[in-house]
């Protein structure tokens, strides 16, 4: 059924989408002796603890900050404090700051302009055109970190909220699709009569705020023949071969998802005293088209100008046949043709917006029970876990490839870091070789000779050099109280 392809390409990003104990497992299996498996496991565990040792103290001050400023008990607790507005600021910025970099660290981007165009160029389940009450979102808090940390390819609304994507998935939906059929095949019959009546030449066109992209003329959407980026098809109702046949018939339409979703925004005060709380929400699989279900503070949607301007053309159309068969003795087949088009259109408008309306009224109570993970400190939570998990799971890759290698060179060391995630687990990522390599060095467990090259030292050697860390002592000494 399908007309066309359309591959959506993305770019390739540094999270490992690997579990931490299956990563584990799976490369101390892949060492012959069991003494080294043992120290390796040891070792595994000892960087894990020194990287939450490292993080820990930047943690507590994240959450200790975003306290404060918490919706649901933020505002009593800055009461309590009383603190000048100024010093309040600071302390906006300084926990943006703490944000931002933990966002950078679990491999979160802020989703651009671009990218976005990209995502909203097609519809998935979502079929109305949803919009942000900017007028009950605050434009001062992100304008002013921006203007003190500026940063390339922000998007428009980047004053008022901001939208930080990572990972990439497919969502599936088999069903019979009845009224959205039956809604293209209504809508090709009625281009085709506007093109015949020469009327479509006096409807508006579809205008954008931004200026507006064609995704097929552009690089984001290509042909599958290139192999060196990373491609997700989209399949859509509106480039299938739609017929009265295949009506009642089962079809499957696919969308690239964004795996996580965080939002980021603060309300506006609608009197004097200023609104202080910071809105952070967790979604995820996201699909790309529908993207519009995160967006905070939205319209209730109705029908667009557009749809409007239809309506009524459509009734001018209706009336003008059945004024002109008044006026003559026999009535033409064609104008009962016309007429009943016109009739089915405005009931076609009609009922697929009440439909899609529902739609929506679903998707959103989905999105707030199946997809939002967690909001505010909870989502601070989510974060600050993941950059330990992703953080350890590189300095674990790195490290073993160049135990099993031996001296190399960082884009090497790279390249077999990816190389091994692929043969190992059957899935690929941007690994994050500097990051990883700095963490070993920091452990002193790795060391860079004078032609670049890197080499690590032993398993053994490095369990001593990092050392028995305070976790061991505690389960030791748990262990030996059970034992007693």
């Amino acid at each position: 059924m399908a007309k066309e392809k359309e591959v959506i390409r993305l770019e390739r990003e540094s999270v490992i989408p690997v579990l931490k104990p299956n990563l584990i497992m799976t490369l101390a299996n892949l060492l012959e002796r069991s003494n080294d498996r043992k120290e390796f496991l040891k070792l595994c565990k000892r960087v894990e603890y020194m990287i939450r040792a490292w993080y820990l103290l930047q943690f507590e001050d994240l959450m200790q900050l975003y306290s404060v400023f918490d919706p649901v008990d933020g505002g009593q607790k800055l009461k309590q404090q009383n603190l000048s507005s100024e010093e309040i600021d600071e302390l906006e910025q300084n926990f943006l700051s703490y944000l931002f970099q933990v966002m950078d660290k679990s491999n979160f981007k802020i989703a651009t302009d671009e990218e976005i165009d990209i995502a909203l160029s097609g519809q998935y389940l979502l079929n109305l055109p949803i919009k942000v009450d900017e007028s009950k979102l605050d434009k001062n808090l992100l304008k002013r970190y921006f203007a003190e940390h500026p940063q390339e390819n922000l998007p428009d609304f980047a004053d008022k909220y901001i939208i930080f994507r990572r990972g990439i998935g497919i969502d599936q939906t088999t069903s019979y699709f009845f009224m959205e059929k039956l809604d293209i095949i209504i809508a090709r019959i009625w281009a085709y009569i506007l093109k015949l009546t020469r009327i479509e030449k006096l409807l508006p066109r579809r205008s954008s705020a931004r200026n507006k992209r064609d995704p097929k003329k552009n690089d984001e959407i290509v042909t599958e023949g290139e192999q060196n980026d990373f491609y997700v098809e989209r399949i859509r109702i509106e480039n299938m071969h739609i017929s009265f046949r295949n009506l009642l018939s089962k079809i499957t339409i696919q969308e690239p998802t964004f795996d996580r979703i965080i939002v980021l925004y603060r309300r506006s005060s609608p009197n004097s005293n200023a609104e202080r709380g910071i809105y952070l929400k967790h979604f995820k699989n996201i699909p790309m088209a529908d993207m519009e279900i995160v967006l905070p503070e939205k319209k209730n949607p109705g029908l667009t100008p557009m749809d409007w301007v239809k309506f009524l053309a459509s009734a001018v159309v209706g009336l003008g046949a059945v004024v002109g068969s008044l006026d003559m003795p026999k009535v033409d087949l064609w104008i009962f043709a016309a007429l009943s088009t016109v009739i089915g259109y405005c009931a076609k408008t009609y009922f697929a917006f009440q439909q899609n309306l529902a739609a929506y009224q679903n998707l959103i109570t989905q999105s707030m029970y199946d997809k939002q993970l967690d909001s505010g400190k909870g989502t601070l939570l989510h974060l600050c876990d993941d950059v330990i998990q992703q953080e350890v799971k590189e300095v674990i890759v790195s490290y073993f490839i160049l135990m099993e290698q031996g001296k190399t060179t960082k884009r090497d060391l790279d390249i077999r870091c990816e190389e091994l995630i692929k043969e190992e687990f059957d899935t690929r990522c941007n690994f994050d070789v500097d990051d990883a390599v700095g963490k070993l060095q920091k452990l002193g467990i790795v060391a860079r000779d004078l032609y670049g090259r890197y080499q690590c030292v032993g398993l053994k050697l490095a369990n001593e050099i990092i050392g028995t860390t305070t976790e061991e002592l505690v389960l030791k000494a748990e262990q030996s109280t059970i034992a007693s």
